[in-house]
């Protein structure tokens, strides 16, 4: 059994669904040519990095369950057309592209210029896959003229623009993280009587779609608390956190909500994270929850990257069993 294929079983051991057709493709399409970073993360359903830009922002293909939900959730069919903005590296539209077949057509935007020019190097044998800067989110491309079928949007944005709301065709959709950098809602868009219908896929932690370097301000005690009830939610859901992992957790949160809103910056008197109150505990209890880490990097991962620790305790993980 090859990697990949192992992967996807554990996947569906865990409750998540994996069509026969994305298995196929997913077995079919090496994600080393998309990346030359290292791949093995991703064989333990995590992101990797496909590049990094000239001012320093890493790009990244999404873990692989992100990925099965994503092509799931768009209910591809053979010959369809679909936009994707966002170009994780060319892997999801070499997915897409399989699964719509030689008469369909895959439309890829992005804002990053260096993420397209990456993307038409891996992809120069898919036919079907057309490739174009986008201006902005916010700004139509004048290049694809008509309806949209299918949009699938790979970063976050806080409301989908008027220009792909109005271009959805009857019975189409878009699927979409929405929400601020810190987490998102990935929802489904269905346009139904010209009206977009929502439904709520749950709690996401996307990129952002531009390439600009956001600046964050500190967390507080008591969003840090929302996200870590984030976490133990979304683990439950997947029933993969035990009793003990939860009460830890509980008892964290708990902590949290005593600290004062505000705390002094990290980093102010050389204080390190492993110092600051807000941090302390989630530091020291680690080891209680090493085992659903991925999910709190995914969910955490705007606090974590900010605080300088996002690969932290990674060096021993070998993956949810």
């Amino acid at each position: 059994m090859t990697r990949i294929s192992d992967l996807l079983k554990r996947l569906e051991q865990s409750g998540i669904q994996v069509p026969k057709e994305i298995k196929d493709v997913m077995e079919n399409t090496d994600i080393d040519i998309f990346s030359d970073y290292d791949s093995e993360p991703f064989f333990s359903d995590r992101p990797i990095p496909f590049m990094e830009t000239y001012n320093g922002n890493i790009k990244t293909i999404s873990a692989p369950h992100m990925i099965v939900t994503l092509l799931h959730n768009l209910e591809l069919d053979k010959g369809q057309e679909v936009v994707l903005i966002g170009s994780k590296g060319g892997y999801l539209a070499a997915l897409i592209a399989q699964i719509i077949g030689e008469n369909g057509n895959v439309r890829v935007l992005d804002s990053c210029s260096e993420s397209i020019l990456h993307a038409k190097e891996r992809l120069t044998h898919w036919p079907t896959i057309e490739l174009r800067d986008l201006e902005s989110i916010d700004v139509s491309p004048v290049a694809f003229p008509g309806e949209f079928n299918r949009v699938l949007i790979t970063g976050h944005i806080e409301d989908l623009p008027e220009w792909i709301k109005s271009r959805v065709s009857e019975g189409g959709f878009v699927i979409a993280p929405l929400g601020p950098v810190q987490h998102q809602q990935l929802m489904k868009m269905e346009k139904q009587d010209n009206e977009l219908l929502p439904t709520d896929l749950g709690p996401v932690c996307f990129g952002p779609l531009n390439d600009e370097i956001i600046p964050h301000e500190m967390i507080s005690p008591v969003e840090l608390a929302d996200l870590l009830q984030l976490v133990i939610e979304t683990c439950q859901d997947m029933d993969i956190i035990d009793e003990q992992e939860i009460n830890c957790l509980q008892d964290i949160i708990a902590e949290l909500h005593f600290l004062p809103e505000d705390l002094p910056p990290l980093g102010e008197g050389n204080m390190t994270p492993a110092q600051h109150p807000m941090f302390k505990s989630l530091i020291e209890k680690a080891d209680t929850f090493v085992r659903f880490w991925p999910i709190l990097q995914v969910i955490l991962h705007p606090v974590l990257s900010e605080i300088g620790f996002e690969n932290w305790v990674f060096d021993d993980f070998e993956g949810l069993e």
